[in-house]
């Protein structure tokens, strides 16, 4: 029997998957490099959130603008762009010391709002990329992303993120303890430039413009819906979203409960240092813990929505797991704080962010059956309401947490835990299925 040619679509979602990696380790990678920036560049722990919510604030503005932009340059332009755009900003961090003594901190503020400006289209480009390449069988599910595995691919997708976000504590810890914060980011970033050649040189826009990919791979993508420009997406049709209650809703939690996502992906590598004492290298490593669990819950919160869904409906399954998984993360943050032993209060940091990332494809999957025929636009819209969660809340994390308050600081994302959950209540994601 021959064996089936290999399908060149898991060649270029593995590129994607790389780009979230790098991506993450791009973005998170000043959250440890702050522990020696403060000291010597002289900046305060306010100062440091105000980078972040820089990066925060304009990979929010910028995220519908680039998919835009993304969609009329296509995927293999606008990553190519994307990724040496991440670099430079990545350079820029690390020589703002030498490029603007006097001005340092405008000069870091910058270079994190280019930053955040060049990433924040990558998720919509890659996201239309992947509805290029992988099929949606008619009837049977063969391949990623049929609509009765939506949120389980859009899990998966996260749980590639975190692999880089774990990598990135204690890399560049590691890479600080032995060459200082710059050559950490520098060194750091370089693989995006390996990435953006391999991207460039090995990618196509669609699977028809591709040479490699064979008769059989180009037949099992024959039956997709033809690119439709009329359905893509746009300024109007996003307003049009954003009329939308039930989108509204859901945006509404998301935005409350990223919160706590970012005050971990941002803060606990410094709250490891300064509250519980722990060393610059093992707080590196310790802190990448929470990202490791996280992957591991953002998969299977996909597969456990996917299969709550066909089993109650999306109205009733699609609420289960953030019901259930929301006030359980209160709880663990409330003994993150409590605890008296270091360690043990980094499991519960662990169970808590494993329990915030077990939502994420309720989150995604909901959205994209309240707006099947819109589903860029409307999880656009999520995503630049989650992020712009963020822009509130770090700034709120940096002044708690510099009368060292990390107690208020994780009691209030318990709080905010909690209302994302009680909003769940008014939430149906089954309006479309016609179910009461």
């Amino acid at each position: 029997m021959p064996r089936a040619p290999f399908r060149i679509r898991w060649l270029v979602f593995a590129m994607l998957f790389a780009f979230a990696f790098t991506g993450y380790v791009q973005r998170t990678s000043v959250a440890i490099a702050a522990e020696r920036m403060m000291p010597e560049l002289g900046l305060t722990q306010v100062q440091v959130g105000w980078l972040f919510t820089a990066f925060l604030l304009f990979y929010s503005i910028f995220q519908i603008p680039g998919a835009l932009i993304g969609q009329q340059w296509g995927a293999r332009r606008m990553l190519t762009a994307i990724g040496l755009a991440t670099v430079l900003a990545s350079l820029l961090t690390a020589g703002a010391p030498l490029i603007a003594a006097g001005v340092v901190f405008v000069a870091l503020l910058a270079a994190r709002a280019v930053l955040g400006a060049a990433q924040a289209a990558l998720f919509p480009v890659a996201s239309g990329t992947i509805r290029f390449w992988f099929p949606v069988a008619s009837g049977t599910i063969r391949f990623w992303f049929p609509v009765g595995r939506w949120a389980a691919g859009m899990g998966l997708l996260v749980t590639g993120i975190w692999l880089g976000a774990a990598t990135t504590s204690p890399l560049v810890a590691w890479l600080m303890h032995q060459y200082g914060w710059q050559w950490a980011l520098v060194y750091s970033s370089l693989p995006s430039l390996l990435l953006v050649m391999l991207w460039f040189l090995l990618s196509r826009d669609r699977p028809q413009q591709h040479t490699m990919v064979s008769p059989i791979e180009l037949a099992e993508v024959r039956g997709n819906p033809s690119f439709d420009p009329g359905r893509a997406m746009t300024v109007p049709r996003v307003m049009r979203i954003l009329g939308d209650p039930q989108i509204l809703r859901i945006t509404v939690s998301y935005f409350v409960m990223n919160y706590v996502f970012y005050l971990v992906t941002f803060w606990s590598f410094l709250y490891l240092v300064q509250d519980r004492g722990l060393s610059v290298l093992e707080s590196g490593w310790l802190a990448g813990l929470p990202f490791v669990v996280a992957g591991v819950a953002a998969a299977v919160g996909g597969r456990l929505a996917d299969g709550l869904r066909s089993r109650f409906g999306a109205r009733r399954g699609l609420r289960i797991v953030p019901l259930v998984a929301l006030p359980c993360a209160a709880l663990f943050l409330y003994l993150t704080v409590t605890l008296g032993d270091a360690y043990w209060a980094i499991a519960a940091l662990c169970l808590g962010f494993a329990c915030i990332e077990l939502t994420e494809g309720s989150y995604w999957g909901a959205t994209m059956h309240l707006a099947p025929s819109d589903t860029m636009a409307a999880t656009a819209v999520l995503n630049t309401g989650g992020n712009l969660g963020g822009v509130v809340a770090t700034p709120i994390i940096a002044a708690l947490s510099t009368g060292q308050s990390w107690t208020v600081v994780f009691a209030t994302g318990a709080v905010t835990s909690i209302v994302a959950a009680a909003l769940w209540f008014t939430i149906d994601a089954g309006r479309n299925e016609g179910q009461p």
